[in-house]
């Protein structure tokens, strides 16, 4: 799809671009490029609720009239119906699954999916544009092969549909940095979210203020990893890039460049 819709801010066209500039650059040189692999319901299944991800396979064939009434499972405004969204759905989970069986099977040490890392869905209902959690899904296949799982998510937003999947082990340490406060969506994160169970300590949330630049940013970001890495020792890491971090995003409030981005 171009867009959820014309208004709205998640518009996929853009992972055209960025294989655009992969190829343009001679970046695909260094790299292997896959077709994704498409997940299949029980794919999606090992995390969400069954009843949920049959309901997205069924109502993206319902006219867009009938569809803006639709409410249950959280489907509605932030996260619409439209063409193809349950197929767009396989085809970004199936890209991250894939990138999880093949660092499994040490075909590569660095897998990449652009058009992943929905880290707002739930079990059983979208949100926040997120329709099918990939990240947890993704990280469900990496705990068959590994020990612990570090997730680091760098969005502005707190990742809290993979802090809740996982807060009540010890197998998988969730660390996010992200805007916290004055209602800014999904309003969860504070520092003191730290797991229950055998999960207590195991999730970190580091909650920032409007308009962290380069310099402060690296100031948390270095020691914090560093010293989570040191103690966790985790076998693999799970990163979520989101680039509304970056300054001028038009829902971001971070002021943080390019560089200090990557």
């Amino acid at each position: 799809p171009q867009y959820f819709r014309p208004s709205h801010p998640m518009k996929p066209h853009r992972l055209a671009l960025t294989h655009s500039l992969i190829l343009n650059y001679g970046l695909y040189r260094k790299m292997e490029v896959y077709k994704p692999y498409k997940a299949t319901i029980h794919d999606m299944c090992s995390f969400h609720a069954e009843d949920y991800i049959k309901y997205l396979e069924r109502i993206t064939s319902q006219p867009p009239a009938q569809s803006k009434k639709i409410t249950r499972f959280n489907v509605g405004e932030d996260c619409p119906v439209f063409p193809g969204l349950y197929e767009f759905c396989s085809i970004y989970t199936g890209a991250s699954l894939q990138g999880a069986v093949q660092l499994n099977h040490e075909s590569c040490d660095i897998a990449i999916n652009w058009a992943g890392g929905l880290h707002h869905a739930k079990k059983f209902e979208a949100s926040g544009f997120c329709y099918v959690n990939d990240i947890v899904i993704s990280i469900l296949e990496l705990l068959k092969y590994h020990a612990r799982v570090l997730y680091i998510d760098i969005d502005i937003h707190h990742g809290d549909g993979v802090q809740e999947a996982f807060y009540l082990t010890d197998r998988v340490m969730t660390l996010s940095f992200h805007k916290y406060g004055n209602h800014f969506f999904p309003g969860t994160g504070d520092m003191y979210e730290n797991g229950v169970d055998n999960g207590r300590y195991y999730s970190v949330n580091v909650p920032l203020r409007d308009g962290i630049d380069d310099h402060g940013f690296f100031s948390l970001f270095k020691p914090i990893v560093s010293q989570v890495v040191n103690i966790y020792q985790p076998s693999c890491i799970v990163l979520q890039c989101g680039a509304d971090s970056l300054g001028c995003d038009r829902l971001g409030c971070f002021n943080l460049s390019i560089k200090g981005h990557g």
